[in-house]
């Protein structure tokens, strides 16, 4: 009898204990950065909103300050919404900010472990980012001009001939530009049906990793543990990633034949093969290094650029300064180039403001993690604690820009750093913005954006001009700059536009300029007869 009761006290005590440890969760330790109110198991899942959530982020940080805590399930984030926090944290201590959080369902399941984005810290992403960052620095940026100054003319081109498709024709560049540096294969059309296959395949992975069955599998791995019928998102993300995967390898394998048989174009691949050569990492691997290039860079500048119409759509007194500073620069008779640059520093500004103003990602894309624990400000940071850039609240910060809902290119006017140089200013409120992101994982494209941002921008001002749409009684549309996409990457929910040639003239010069590099194409293929000149591809190691 006495056994029996001490086993019933046992259980009992045991169950209360774990039901204590339950009950814990969601909860927001002493110590930790302020936040909103908890509830037992949830934290703070049940106030996540479901569509706007940077606007959300903004209002916490407005209550609870530069650094806040949001307790969701079993892990913790830790949201900076200062240009200090950023600058003290994820870039002064990188080594301990560069890590990610477990994302079963993004990095395990929907990409068997290989996608960089979401690559743990540690030996193999430190390798293959360093490898990504050596193909792709500044001087690297600069030797791709070539596709860049060709596909903004077909662009230009096709917003002449079919300006009410101006996002496509948009998107196309951009696409276009990236499959280019990283394949060396062109996307002559938005009908090009590996086009349609990469633009499908990246709303497929967005729109699975933003299900909340995909947070909560996350928020408590337990749910792992359930069958799949339960949980069919897991069965989902499987398939997605052997699909995936599929598109990823055929077009490095096509991109690796074509450099052993001499026949490619200067592109990351080219250098990319090089490194498989001396390091021997896998073809699965090589296809989403390259993959991840192709996800950086399609939709973040096509989304800035859509950005920028629309804000010129908004403040046409900007456009107005901005297309006299061209004619003054540039002149009537022949496009912007990069040599025009520095010269064309209200332009510049509309490039910076164009990210600043609508930043495509809004809540730093994916968190970071701390490797290890930390404090700030007086306040623990544990080890395992997301770490959140709150790009949005930053680049809206009126301290630092005041009216920061207003588009205006003059914040910009006596700042000549490239946007490389002002990510890595020492001085947190001399960084321009924090759109590419920050520390160790910042975005390595960053130079090759800048160049393709500012001929998109230059060139679309200098042969156009950009006005609202007119509704059956002619009155303006003016789009609503609050209205965003959602998901990893947004942009301004779209809107129609009237883009009218400047003038005759200037029409002319587009449509000649684009006659003139179509001869550097294959009339059947649409792809480069040759190497462009200029670029070399080096030999591959023997």
């Amino acid at each position: 009898m006495a056994y029996s009761q001490i086993s019933i006290v046992t259980a009992v005590v045991a169950f209360v204990v774990l039901l204590v440890r339950i009950l814990r969760i969601g909860r927001r330790p002493a110590g930790y950065p302020p936040g909103p109110p908890t509830v037992p198991l949830l934290g703070n899942i049940h106030l996540m909103p479901t569509r706007d959530a940077h606007l959300q982020f903004q209002k916490w940080a407005r209550e609870y300050g530069p650094v806040y805590s949001l307790m969701l399930g079993t892990k913790v984030l830790i949201v900076l919404s200062s240009d200090v926090a950023v600058k003290d944290l994820l870039d002064k201590k990188s080594s301990t900010y560069s890590d990610r959080q477990d994302m079963y369902i993004g990095q395990t399941l929907c990409s068997g472990g290989l996608r960089l984005l979401m690559m743990r810290y540690g030996p193999d992403w430190r390798r293959f980012r360093k490898l990504i960052h050596g193909i792709l620095n500044i001087s690297a940026a600069k030797t791709y001009v070539p596709y860049q100054m060709l596909e903004n003319k077909q662009m230009l081109y096709d917003i002449l001939t079919a300006p009410d498709d101006f996002l496509y024709h948009i998107r196309r560049y951009s696409n276009s530009l990236t499959t280019m540096m990283t394949f060396g294969w062109r996307t002559h059309s938005e009908e090009d049906p590996n086009f349609k296959q990469l633009f499908n395949g990246f709303n497929e992975f967005a729109v699975l990793n933003q299900t909340g069955t995909a947070a909560l599998i996350d928020y408590f791995p337990i749910l792992r543990r359930l069958p799949e019928f339960i949980l069919p998102a897991q069965a989902k993300a499987r398939a997605l990633h052997q699909k995936e995967k599929k598109l990823y390898l055929k077009h490095w394998m096509n991109a690796k034949k074509a450099m052993t048989e001499g026949k490619g174009t200067p592109c990351f691949c080219a250098d990319l093969l090089r490194s498989q050569e001396k390091e021997g990492f896998s073809d699965d691997q090589a296809s989403y290094i390259s993959g991840t290039l192709l996800e950086a860079g399609s939709d973040t500048t096509s989304s800035t650029l859509y950005g920028f119409v629309q804000a010129m759509v908004l403040f046409p007194e900007v456009q107005k300064r901005a297309q006299a500073e061209i004619d003054r620069v540039v002149g009537p008779d022949r496009l912007p180039t990069m040599d025009d640059e520095m010269n064309l520093q209200y332009i510049r500004g509309c490039m910076k403001e164009s990210l600043r103003w609508m930043p495509t990602t809004i809540l730093g894309a994916v968190p970071h993690a701390a490797s290890a624990d930390d404090t700030y400000m007086g306040y623990l940071i544990p080890k395992g604690a997301g770490v959140l850039n709150n790009v949005y609240t930053i680049n809206m910060d009126p301290q630092r820009f005041p009216n920061p809902r207003e588009f205006n290119p003059d914040r910009y006017k006596d700042d000549f750093q490239s946007l490389g140089e002002s990510a890595a200013n020492p001085d947190p409120a001399a960084r321009d913005q924090f759109t590419f992101g920050a520390g160790r994982r910042i975005c390595p494209g960053i130079h090759v954006a800048e160049r393709s941002l500012f001929l998109g921008i230059s060139r679309m001002l200098w042969a156009f001009d950009i006005k609202p749409a007119l509704d059956a009684q002619g009155k303006p549309i003016y789009p609503d700059p609050e209205k965003l996409t959602q998901g990893f990457v947004c942009m301004p929910e779209e809107f129609p536009a009237r883009i009218i040639p400047r003038s005759k003239e200037r029409a002319a010069v587009v449509t000649k300029d684009w006659e003139d590099a179509k001869k550097l194409i294959d009339p059947v293929t649409k792809q480069w007869k040759q190497i462009p000149e200029g670029m070399v591809l080096p030999p591959l190691p023997v």
